[in-house]
This record gives structure tokens, C-alpha cells and sequence, in this order.
């Protein structure tokens, strides 16, 4: 992946990352979110080392709404 200003090639560069409460361990789609930033990084949980994207603030609070009211399309690309 190529760097950009909105993506971050190796996650573990930054800290205060954590999981959803919501997530038990076991879910094999888990991501996680870093606090204390000015935009939102966002990665994958499994790949700790890999690329994180980022949101601004009001872009991460967006997706979050929509995913909770289930506004995104299944199953699109």
C-alpha cells in the first residue's frame, strides 16, 4: 500500500490503540482504533504492523452512525 495523508504504512508506530468492547477475541474481523490523535486511525487487528487509515473526526463518526443503523449496503464493493 502506498503512503498518503490519509493512510499510515506501519500502524505500531502510533499508540493507544484498543478493540470494541464488543469484540470477544474470537471474531476474526475485528478492528482497532487509536485515541489521541487528531484524525482516527483505524486498522486491522490482526495485522498490528500493517497500514492504518485515517478519518477525521466527523468522517469516523459517520461510518460509525451508518454502521449502527445499518446503512451500508451487503455485500457491496
Amino acid at each position: 500500500m502506498a503512503h498518503s495523508e490519509r493512510t499510515i504504512p506501519n500502524s505500531s508506530a502510533l499508540t493507544g490503540w484498543y478493540k470494541s468492547s464488543y469484540s470477544d477475541g474470537h471474531q476474526a474481523e475485528c478492528l482497532e482504533v487509536a485515541c489521541g490523535h487528531a484524525d482516527v486511525p483505524v486498522r486491522d487487528s490482526k495485522t498490528v504492523t500493517g497500514p492504518a487509515v485515517l478519518f477525521s473526526a466527523n468522517g469516523w463518526t459517520a461510518f460509525v452512525t451508518a454502521i449502527k443503523e445499518d446503512q451500508l449496503a451487503h455485500g457491496q464493493q
